[in-house]
């Protein structure tokens, strides 16, 4: 529309979803241009001349950029764009012609980054402690977020994950400047083709800051002409995110000013990849201030010494078992107060059913030849029990609950991952314990349909412990999970629990300019002078998840409330819907709800989901229409649950 507006004689758009297809035609009829646009339900790739248009265009722009820029495809788009769809480029060197030419929008690109460390990044990315609630994790596994095993995988996976910097939790610290990695000419079709061909190139970045080193940051400047720029800066506010790649697999994180960060950077598989990253010690440096041009050798042997430690540090222990979790696994094998929890809640569940636990429970604990005595009287532990305690965990991912549960006693613990890879590295992790192989099984492999997961252990068994997962990463509630605990409950021992037993949900008011802008098209005037909102704001979602509370743009304008109680083991206490009462505390707009849960495993043993340490996200209900408060105001939230779903609507 903005190109016809300019004055071009044929404007062609395509788009290959059907609903963002039909979304624009709604928006170019209502725009009174349905005879001046032709849209095209198709992928640029499939557009051919005649067929689709009738001859080479002089114009073709594109957005097709994420935030590692070339994900989306822009560099095999713009190919097919040069060699099928667009005039001949303009010579270079030619001055003032009035001949067509084909060209560009963006004309370039210049791509940056620098070296962070940043505390979130590395707790979803590196598992940071060798004992977990008194499980060993075993040096022969070694974890990796596939990030990093991208690197040596066949399957095109993407090599870097996306943040937003300026509001990721606890920030992050700039270790070195800002490098220019690359730059790309979109108007060159020759440096577009010899992207892929080009052979991968070192890179190396001063560190300025000592620090702990946990990723290499992503950002570009998108060149649209000789004038006008875009930049997705960490420092600028903008829609893009910055593509993260975590460092993973050294020895030693740690730098200090006068280290330098290498690295290695190619284009491949349609993606910017930044790998092989590490770090080289100031003193390993070629120091040649007081020498002549020529190295000494000893100073060449200590440098070829750590050139050649740097080959290999970020290479995979080929002894090692090898396990690749998505990152928010690794942030809950990091989330130690979880973990904690639900140990000294099971201990509970299961001392109360075993009232002898105590003097037969699996102390792992020892060192040195006590170990083998111990070896040798867990391998008879289950069979002397009479009648072992059932454990399952239906939790979804990658869970080392089952473990924990084996060093409680007699236990027969179920783990419910399905991954050969996951149930490898828990198997290591057990047997690096010193849990008999009957400690621990894996529950699918016992179920003859696997739809049905919730069912007894044996024909005359029941379950003493059953572990659902109540709420999603990122902040809903899991699906189906009340129904799940119907079935549970009569799968249940006497004296047996569900984990968690109850959930209070909580939620604030707050004021939140971003939560707005970021949830709908604003405001009723024309956008830009073209009516788009009504159509857009047609797919505006009411609920926005995975936020971090912690640093989401927002005032508080009421003190958290309890909303809802979903309770597991007493159903009784449910209620499908709830009135609250809020009080005012702030004068402002209420525009959205931000909402967490509180996990009651028991009354003593509780989990936050909003806390520092969580790795649960939260979510928040955005309203319609802002609404003005004063202090003291009292409002009344109308809470709604039903299947899974939480509703919140805002009463006078």
């Amino acid at each position: 529309m903005f190109a016809k507006k300019a004055g071009a004689s044929l404007v062609y758009a395509c788009e290959l979803s059907k609903t963002m297809y039909e979304l624009a035609r709604d928006v170019v009829a209502a725009n009174n241009m349905e005879r001046k646009i032709n849209l095209l339900h198709l992928k640029s790739l499939d557009i051919e001349i005649p067929k689709h248009i009738p001859e080479r265009v002089s114009l073709v722009v594109t957005e097709t950029v994420d935030a590692g820029l070339f994900g989306e495809g822009i560099v095999e788009s713009l190919i097919h764009a040069w060699e099928h769809l667009l005039l001949q480029p303009k010579p270079k060197n030619q001055g003032f012609s009035t001949g067509d030419y084909g060209r560009v929008i963006p004309a370039s690109a210049t791509i940056f980054g620098m070296a962070v460390e940043c505390k979130e990044i590395r707790r979803h990315h590196r598992v940071g402690m060798q004992e977990i609630a008194g499980v060993h994790l075993s040096n022969s596994v070694q974890f990796f977020s596939p990030t990093c095993a991208s690197a040596g995988s066949e399957e095109n996976v993407e090599p870097y994950t996306t943040e937003k910097l300026s509001r990721i939790p606890g920030g992050y610290v700039p270790l070195t400047e800002p490098c220019q990695v690359m730059t790309v000419d979109f108007n060159n079709l020759q440096e577009l083709k010899s992207l892929a061909a080009r052979k991968p190139w070192k890179l190396s970045l001063p560190v300025i800051e000592g620090g702990i080193l946990d990723a290499v940051v992503v950002w570009f400047v998108l060149q649209l002409d000789d004038e006008h720029a875009l930049s997705t800066s960490p420092s600028e506010e903008t829609c893009w995110e910055q593509a993260v790649y975590p460092v993973q697999g050294l020895p030693d994180y740690s730098v200090k000013t006068g280290d330098t960060v290498l690295m290695e950077v190619c284009c491949q598989d349609c993606y910017l990849k930044i790998q092989e990253i590490s770090s080289l010690p100031s003193k390993c440096g070629m120091d040649t201030s007081e020498k002549d041009d020529t190295l000494s050798l000893g100073n060449e042997a200590e440098l070829c010494d750590a050139l050649a430690g740097l080959q290999t540090t970020s290479k995979q222990d080929g002894n090692a078992q090898v396990c690749v979790l998505e990152s928010t696994e690794i942030a809950l094998l990091n989330n130690v107060q979880y973990h904690k929890c639900f140990k000294a809640a099971m201990d509970k569940v299961l001392s109360a059913l075993n009232p002898s636990k105590d003097s037969q429970s699996m102390d792992v604990d020892g060192h040195g030849s006590g170990m083998n005595l111990q070896e040798n009287q867990n391998k008879s532990f289950l069979d002397a029990a009479p009648d072992p305690l059932y454990v399952l965990d239906v939790s979804e991912g990658f869970s080392i609950l089952p473990i924990i549960a084996s060093k409680l006693g007699p236990v027969r613990a179920y783990s419910s991952v399905e991954k050969e890879q996951h149930q490898a590295a828990l198997n290591v992790i057990s047997e690096a314990n010193h849990f008999p192989k009957e400690a621990l099984e894996f529950w699918l492999s016992h179920l003859e349909d696997e739809s049905v997961v919730l069912q007894r252990p044996k024909s005359d068994k029941l379950w003493s412990i059953i572990i659902l997962d109540v709420i999603e990463t990122s902040g809903l509630i899991q699906q189906e999970v009340m129904e799940k605990a119907a079935i549970s409950r009569c799968l249940l021992h006497s004296g047996g629990k569900i984990f968690p037993q109850y959930v209070l949900v909580y939620g604030m008011l707050v004021e939140s300019e971003s939560l707005l802008l970021e949830s709908a098209v604003q405001g009723t005037e024309p956008t830009l002078g073209f009516n788009i909102a009504p159509f857009i704001n047609q797919f505006k979602v009411p609920v926005r998840v995975y936020l971090n509370l912690s640093t989401l743009p927002c005032v508080p304008l009421s003190k958290p409330a309890e909303l809802l109680r979903l309770d597991l083991m007493n159903p009784l206490l449910n209620s499908s819907s709830r009135e609250v009462k809020v009080e005012i505390c702030k004068s402002g707009q209420v525009t959205a709800i931000p909402f967490w849960y509180h996990i009651y495993l028991d009354e003593d043993h509780s989990l936050n989901t909003s806390d520092e340490s969580s790795h649960w996200k939260q979510a928040a209900v955005v309203l319609d229409e802002p609404l003005q408060v004063q202090v003291g105001d009292e409002l009344v939230l109308d809470v709604q649950h039903h299947k899974s779903n939480i509703c919140i609507t805002v009463k006078r």
